[in-house]
């Protein structure tokens, strides 16, 4: 099992530019013909992180689908090994511009979208947007309608986390890994949760990430616009995003399956990775 720091090594840089800035996205990418263009071929699974992770979210997944499928899983900018400064926004529009920006670079036009949290919101943008663009969209415990932000979420916003002293930040977030993990958590899991928001730039990043989340990106969206074959691997025991939204999310986009998994709160790919590679797997196959 991988821990946060070969992840990290592992990860390649490129610079997309967002509403005229210049930022630097770090993503992780394996699989046959990683780097290569798509072509003909079954195209990339794009795995899409939500807050406060990053890619390493999907350290248990990522392996398994990259046996058979190039695999690309970006840190959303302003988070993990991306740009990390102030002065952009972080919102889901930007991260959906992003996700545009880095797929143009590494010339992929065509994807299976993976996507948890507020990562959900940014695939159903996409989506939505790009409907030739996405042949199979797999949306996990994420964000949509009015679904969020959730208070923890909201109170990482407050301008007093930015002054939090290290030790209350890193409880605070211990807290949420910890206890928001079904049964004994993973020590690995949290340290990489962690991990990037323990420097004075991460702290920073993490209240701008926050306050960034803006429920409009999904009321917005036209749901019945969206193509793609979709799978809904929800975590049915979870608080933050309910098995409710995805019911609801199930009437909406056509075909939709639902594929509730027990025993998994909000970070189901760590809850139950077993059961959702082999979900996934079946799904893009």
């Amino acid at each position: 099992m991988v821990d946060h720091e070969t992840w990290g090594d592992e990860q390649a840089t490129t610079t997309v530019t967002v509403d005229g800035h210049d930022l630097e996205v770090a993503y992780h990418e394996a699989g046959p013909d990683a780097g290569a263009d798509d072509g003909d071929d079954e195209p990339p699974v794009v795995f899409v992180h939500g807050i406060p992770t990053w890619s390493f979210l999907w350290r248990d997944i990522v392996p398994a689908v990259a046996e058979e499928r190039r695999t690309i899983a970006p840190d959303l900018v302003g988070y993990g090994n991306s740009a990390m400064r102030d002065g952009f926004d972080r919102s889901i529009r930007a991260q959906e511009a992003m996700l545009e920006g880095l797929l143009e670079d590494l010339d992929v036009d065509r994807v299976a979208l993976v996507a948890h949290d507020i990562g959900g919101g940014v695939a159903l943008r996409f989506a939505a947007h790009n409907p030739d663009a996405v042949e199979q969209l797999v949306l996990s415990n994420a964000v949509c309608y009015d679904s969020w932000p959730v208070e923890f979420v909201s109170n990482l916003g407050l301008p007093s986390t930015a002054d939090l002293e290290r030790e209350e930040l890193e409880a605070r977030l211990e807290s949420a890994f910890v206890d928001g993990t079904y049964g004994e958590a993973d020590p690995e899991f949290v340290a990489g949760m962690k991990a990037p928001w323990l420097t004075d730039e991460g702290r920073v990043s993490l209240v701008r990430n926050a306050v960034a989340t803006n429920t409009n990106h999904t009321t917005e969206i036209d749901y019945g616009a969206i193509e793609a074959e979709t799978l809904l691997l929800w975590g049915e025991d979870d608080v933050m995003q309910p098995y409710d939204y995805a019911e609801r999310l199930a009437e909406d986009l056509d075909d939709a399956a639902l594929a509730p998994l027990s025993d998994a709160y909000h970070w189901v790919p760590e809850d139950r990775p077993d059961a959702y590679a082999d979900h996934l797997i079946d799904f893009l196959k």
